[in-house]
């Protein structure tokens, strides 16, 4: 005879699980969404590029704005995708895709214009990751959360993203060449 409270510990260890990683997720996401606009100076010097030049300023507003861009534009595609082939296939697959593109971004063979739409492309790339990370993150939480406790886990999900965005700011500073960690002000 099997325990009834058994398979509710599984789903209860499910839940939880489930609100850890797509917090960390939706932080993550967000944190990257934010964090270069500090650091825009020293990224632009270490690619040996003037954004306000003309004929660069697409590089900048690319820099700032695609990120954002591509992740509105896609979140409902990648969201309808979930519906059809999966969430959490989905989930981890932007997973896999958004790790592959941060540690493409962590070096960059180039400088000048082919310096920057190096970070901007993968950038670009590592937004369609996030977006996948972010359209199914809520969906996922409504599935694994009882009605009585969605709100919550939303809620938790949904101030992580927020965090993440101030986060960046602060983290962007600190992490730009020639501060040693420390940030300025």
């Amino acid at each position: 005879m099997t325990d009834p409270a058994r398979p509710r510990a599984t789903g209860d260890r499910y839940k939880w699980t489930a609100l850890t990683n797509t917090t960390a997720a939706v932080f993550m996401s967000s944190l990257d969404g934010s964090i270069v606009l500090i650091a825009l100076p020293a990224i632009f010097r270490g690619v040996h590029l003037d954004p306000l030049a003309p004929g660069n300023i697409a590089y900048l507003l690319w820099m700032i704005m695609g990120y954002r861009l591509v992740q509105a534009v896609l979140v409902v595609t990648v969201g309808r995708l979930g519906d059809m082939y999966g969430r959490v296939r989905i989930y981890n697959a932007g997973f896999a895709v958004f790790t592959v593109a941060s540690v493409l971004l962590s070096f960059d063979p180039f400088d000048g214009g082919h310096g920057a739409m190096w970070l901007i492309g993968w950038r670009v790339l590592q937004a369609v990751g996030g977006s996948m990370l972010t359209a199914n993150s809520a969906a996922i939480l409504t599935d694994a959360f009882p009605e009585e406790q969605r709100g919550f886990a939303l809620g938790i999900n949904q101030v992580a993203g927020l965090a993440g965005m101030f986060i960046g700011l602060v983290a962007g500073d600190c992490c730009r060449p020639g501060t040693g960690g420390r940030c300025s002000g």
